[in-house]
């Protein structure tokens, strides 16, 4: 698929808002006052900016109310509701712990929301029968990982931001080694996509219109294997391989803004390449694949 600035950004931010919230619920670290309403303005900032973010991949801004009422089959709709209702209680949470007068239940209610929105978010992708890459237990346990590991070095949180990451770091190998190959796997052809299989071999003589559409523009990308290579090494190096070493060496002001900004990077590099790695299987159509 193209890979949108917008949906880069808001699968990225809202994330890491939302895993900085995730620890805050829990009381890690449990802040009062000014230092308290830093941390849940960051958090809010991350998280809303992302979605915000979102709107701006939509043909009809306008509309995207509507999208909430399509709750029981829509993943979309999931997210929106489960965001929201997080936020609100969120909000709620925030002014006890500005006021020290923190009411843990409603922490872990926030927290339990904050793995539901990520949940949701990843689902959207890893429901999509036409991108079997994405279709994999995987993208929602990177998802959640990545999340909470961003969340946990916003959160000063040092062994469970180490765990994580290499957690995430993991998964992330296992989801490209299982991926390069599901679309193969997939059974889908150029023969499948015409449906003239059954005529004898299908080949691409000319595409099926000469200008573009929606479909070629949205979901048919294609990234050279030598700029995966590149790109995911410096995406594994920035994201896991920087902040970890900081990390167990001890972190300090100075120390800790390396960690979140070579993390950030690294997971903005990972979002890209996961839209553009796609595959989605309308290429074979227009005999791109």
């Amino acid at each position: 698929m193209h890979p949108a600035p917008s949906v880069i950004l808001f699968t990225t931010f809202s994330g890491l808002g939302f895993g900085l919230l995730f620890w805050l619920g829990l009381g890690q670290p449990a802040p009062s006052g000014w230092v308290a309403f830093a941390f849940f303005a960051l958090a809010y900032a991350m998280a809303v900016g992302g979605l915000l973010a979102s709107t701006f991949h939509l043909g009809h801004p306008e509309r995207a109310h509507l999208a909430l009422t399509q709750w029981r089959t829509s993943w979309l709709s999931r997210e929106g509701i489960a965001a929201i209702a997080t936020l609100l209680l969120g909000a709620a949470f925030a002014l006890s712990a500005i006021f020290d007068q923190r009411i843990a239940p409603l922490g872990w209610l926030v927290s339990l929301g904050c793995l539901a929105t990520v949940f949701t978010t990843a689902m959207i992708y890893a429901q999509m029968r036409t991108v079997p890459r994405w279709r994999h237990w995987t993208t929602p346990a990177l998802f959640l990982t990545l999340s909470l590991a961003g969340g946990a070095l916003l959160a000063n949180r040092g062994t469970a931001a180490l765990v994580l990451l290499a957690l995430a770091a993991v998964l992330q190998l296992v989801a490209w080694i299982t991926g390069d190959g599901r679309l193969a796997q997939s059974g889908t052809t150029l023969a499948t996509a015409t449906g003239l299989g059954d005529i004898g071999r299908v080949r691409a003589f000319l595409p099926p219109h000469t200008g573009s559409n929606y479909l070629l523009r949205e979901f048919v990308y294609v990234v050279g294997r030598r700029h995966v290579l590149q790109l995911r090494v410096i995406g594994l190096i920035l994201a896991f391989g920087i902040p970890m070493p900081v990390i167990a060496a001890g972190l300090n002001h100075i120390t800790a803004l390396i960690a979140v900004l070579a993390h950030v990077a690294g997971v903005l590099c990972l979002r890209w390449l996961f839209f553009a790695q796609a595959e989605h299987v309308v290429g074979f159509y227009y005999g791109k694949r």
